[in-house]
């Protein structure tokens, strides 16, 4: 028979408390515990990103990251980006005259990828790659993406290098944090419009050869010693001033970067990017440090073999992006 001496209610009316507090608590422990309450959401990318090595290395081992290396041809051969040595290569072709292009990586690259997200598990990809106005790269992921049964979504970045880079970082955040693809891609394209990409190269020949700047802008470099700096504009290479020298142009390069990073309220982060020339990036970035004292140091990287085929040798160009609590400049190392 139930108890029913008022003596006794105090306790039972206790215990049930403290049974319904169980309860609960294990209701929460359970919806905490529950793998469906975290979206995997595996990210690709391309090698124009110039990721740092050590930063991509922790992620590859579980598939939340992949980086799909973009070819280049020397002469008849063609080389991996990542897969061989071949900045040396590259600089000599340059140096000799030889040919040097490249091509998007294929379709059937990213439906690998994208395939072996699935396999371990993940329910989306977000695919963020180089500008499609620079290359045809995320037409090649779109296709894959089309031939898969995961849910891909392909994000044109419209950058390129560590501008590029940033933006597949806070990809990696978001995807990290349990995001959906949509909030995914969302991160990467936001922090891909926010970055810009300034630089300086002291000839506009291999950037005409490739058909990355129109033959009028090239012609600034051969008349009355111009030196012009560059920026990329709405996925393309546009020039953005005329200098009369080389010195001038790395300090007018400077002066463009600082007044971009103090303009930005919510901090800053910046990379330096060169090839065959890191002495000058070097200082560079010793300059931009100096002059922003509230910045992290900036990251400083060779570019990766697929721009520089295309920017040629002795080319400066600095990153300027919004400040993250992801891959940070000094966190990122020096990528050589």
């Amino acid at each position: 028979m139930p108890n029913r001496d008022p003596a006794a209610w105090p306790w039972i009316r206790s215990r049930l408390a403290a049974v319904r507090a169980k309860q609960d608590a294990a209701r929460r422990d359970s919806a905490a515990a529950r793998p469906d309450v975290v979206v995997r959401t595996a990210v690709v990318t391309d090698s124009a990103a110039a990721l740092p090595a050590d930063w991509t290395a922790g992620l590859s081992g579980d598939g939340r990251l992949t980086v799909i290396p973009m070819p280049v041809m020397v002469g008849d051969e063609i080389y991996g980006e990542g897969e061989d040595d071949i900045s040396e290569t590259i600089a000599l072709a340059l140096a000799s005259g030889t040919s040097v292009k490249t091509s998007r990586p294929s379709p059937g690259q990213f439906e690998q990828a994208y395939l072996a997200a699935q396999r371990r598990g993940y329910e989306a990809v977000v695919s963020v790659h180089i500008s499609g106005g620079l290359s045809g790269t995320a037409d090649a992921a779109r296709l894959a993406a089309a031939r898969v049964g995961i849910h891909v979504e392909v994000v044109d970045s419209a950058t390129v290098g560590m501008a590029l880079g940033m933006a597949v970082q806070e990809s990696v955040r978001a995807a990290s944090e349990g995001a959906g693809a949509g909030a995914v891609a969302a991160a990467a394209a936001g922090q891909a419009a926010s970055t810009k990409v300034y630089f300086y190269v002291p000839s506009l020949e291999q950037l005409r050869r490739g058909g990355r700047i129109g033959a009028a802008a090239s012609l600034w470099g051969t008349m009355l010693a111009i030196k012009p700096i560059l920026a990329v504009d709405g996925g393309k290479i546009v020039p953005l001033e005329k200098v009369r020298s080389a010195a001038r142009a790395v300090a007018r390069l400077e002066e463009i970067v600082a007044a971009d990073a103090s303009a930005r309220p919510d901090g800053v982060r910046l990379a330096v990017h060169h090839f065959g020339n890191p002495v000058e990036a070097e200082s560079l970035a010793g300059r931009l440090a100096a002059a922003l004292p509230h910045c992290p140091p900036a990251q400083i990287s060779s570019l990766p073999a697929v721009l520089a085929a295309h920017a040629g040798l002795g080319v400066l160009a600095v990153i300027v992006g919004d400040g993250s609590a992801v891959g940070g400049s000094s966190d990122a190392g020096d990528a050589g």
